[in-house]
């Protein structure tokens, strides 16, 4: 996972602010050895072995392999949130606050592509209670979307008869872009951005 990688679409690393240094290193190693080889098949000596320091010392940081995938997938879920809130606070329509919302969140995964297809695809190798932690703040991330839809619906902005149903559809959209998307491809992230917010438009009949 290179920085260029992680800065495509505009955004920094969601931890780039974690110290000590070391323990930032391991969890970009973590991030790498993970979305390779998945959370199961990858051991601490790959991981501390990727951040060129020995197993011993990842110890140091995180007394388990589950602890670093725990904080990896809160902080990239934690992300996930602020950028949805913020779009979905922000001034504007439901149409407008929609396609912000849409358009950023399909940025961040397309970035940091790597990262994101560790925080969203690797939620069932983490432990019940740090399970639970993950799922509270996805319904986080669904209620944020899920209320700019609800706002579009009330101000007759948008033609939904279900709104769960389109919410988890929305958001399914932006996440598989983790999936797919190639750096090399036809498409920068802010292209896929806007293509998707404009689908997402489509999809909820937003009156232009």
């Amino acid at each position: 996972m290179s920085t260029a990688e992680e800065t495509a679409g505009g955004e920094m690393p969601p931890w780039a602010e974690v110290t000590p240094d070391a323990a930032r290193r391991l969890l970009v190693a973590a991030v790498e050895a993970f979305a390779e080889r998945g959370y199961h098949a990858t051991t601490t000596r790959d991981i501390a072995g990727r951040a060129g320091m020995s197993p011993a010392a990842l110890y140091i940081h995180y007394k388990t392999k589950e602890e670093l995938l725990h904080r990896i997938s809160r902080i990239g879920h934690e992300k996930a949130v602020e950028i949805l809130r913020t779009a979905a606070q922000g001034e504007g329509s439901a149409t407008e606050r929609l396609a912000d919302a849409v358009s950023s969140f399909v940025r961040w995964h397309a970035g940091g592509r790597t990262t994101a297809r560790v925080v969203q695809y690797e939620l069932d190798s983490l432990g019940p209670a740090a399970r639970a932690e993950i799922i509270a703040l996805r319904r986080q991330v669904d209620a944020e979307v899920r209320g700019i839809i609800e706002d579009g619906v009330a101000s007759g902005e948008f033609d939904v008869l279900d709104v769960q149903g389109t919410t988890l559809a929305v958001l399914s959209l932006c996440i598989d872009v983790a999936r797919w998307f190639n750096v090399n491809g036809p498409r920068t992230p802010d292209e896929v951005g806007a293509l998707n917010a404009d689908l997402v438009l489509r999809m909820v009949g937003a009156r232009k």
